[in-house]
């Protein structure tokens, strides 16, 4: 087995209302298949990756129409156990002028992914051949045994000399009540085995219980940020801050922090076609980078444009090449490419 990019995460189904509908007024619903081990494995894979996702999948109609399209994505399947009967699903209302999007969560506690049993993965086998492993907040937020998988595997990852991205995405539904005291220690845990962090001050400040002296953004990101990196000695740390605007437009800027300093893209501006997955863009953006053994200040823009293409994608995954994204920092944007 050649050595891949992988990523531990549960496949759900998304269900979108057309247009811009509320899901009372509809009479039907686009369906794909999302994730953030799914959108970072399929976006990588546009970026020359061999990628491949670790989940489980119902043993049945719905599993096989997940598998058909991870495969559409160049994702290999072959980690993938089949079990159970269900899979998450969520209902996705695009929003308009004040009213926002909105997302509804249906059946993801009883999925098969979060219901599979840890003997269901051959993990010492798969630690092997990863090069790099992606997991994410969202997972270790599901239940003590998804989580207990997660440190397994990403355990794992590291004592056979790959490495570990953990994406910190706290999600307050998923948590509950109390939730940032129930996260943390689980957070400190995966930021020990974690060479790349994606985070900003708000994760330090709220998941990770730091606090600041200074009231604005990136005051309090640049306090915070070296303090965290010193601590767990993580080399890479990036993240970004996003503004959305009265026109409907949205602004992202990027930061990166390696070796006691910090690196800016410029902030871009740019209109939204579909939000969801694009922070998994920036991801991308950054592995890709780093795999690259590129310097910084060359990382952070790339994966900037990564994230401002994808909400230009319809779709959680993007699909920008390479060249895409080269061509979006230079801001040259092409009446038709011909």
């Amino acid at each position: 087995m050649v050595k891949t990019i992988a990523a531990f995460g549960e496949v759900m189904m998304r269900l979108e209302v057309p247009g811009h509908q509320l899901l009372p007024q509809a009479n039907q619903l686009q369906y794909s298949f999302s994730g953030t081990g799914v959108n970072i494995t399929g976006s990588l894979h546009c970026l020359g990756y061999p990628t491949r996702l670790i989940t489980t999948l119902p043993k049945n109609s719905l599993g096989d129409a997940a598998i058909a399209y991870l495969r559409k994505l160049g994702i290999v399947t072959d980690s993938i156990a089949r079990a159970g009967k269900y899979l998450g699903m969520y209902f996705l209302e695009n929003g308009f002028g004040a009213r926002s999007s909105r997302v509804t969560y249906s059946n993801r506690l009883e999925s098969s992914f979060n219901t599979a049993e840890t003997a269901i993965y051959p993990f010492d086998e798969l630690a092997k051949n990863i090069q790099l492993l992606h997991v994410c907040g969202i997972s270790l937020a599901m239940n003590e045994r998804v989580r207990a998988q997660l440190k397994q595997l990403a355990g794992l990852v590291k004592q056979q000399g790959g490495q570990v991205v953990f994406d910190c995405n706290y999600r307050p539904s998923l948590w509950g009540e109390n939730g940032y005291q129930t996260a943390r220690p689980h957070y400190q845990e995966l930021l020990e085995l974690a060479d790349i962090v994606m985070m900003n001050e708000k994760d330090a400040l709220f998941t990770l219980g730091y606090t600041s002296s200074h009231t604005s953004r990136e005051n309090q990101l640049e306090e915070l940020i070296p303090q965290i990196a010193e601590k767990y000695q993580i080399p890479i740390i990036a993240g970004t801050h996003r503004d959305v605007h009265e026109d409907e437009t949205n602004s992202i800027r990027g930061f990166l922090y390696q070796e006691d300093s910090f690196y800016y893209a410029d902030q871009q501006r740019f209109a939204v076609l579909d939000r969801i997955g694009a922070g998994d863009a920036f991801t991308t953006g950054i592995i890709h980078g780093v795999l690259q053994k590129q310097a910084p200040a060359q990382i952070i823009p790339f994966a900037v444009a990564s994230c401002m293409l994808a909400h230009t994608i319809t779709g959680d995954t993007s699909l920008a090449s390479e060249q895409d994204i080269l061509q979006a920092i230079t801001n040259k944007r092409q009446d038709v490419i011909r």
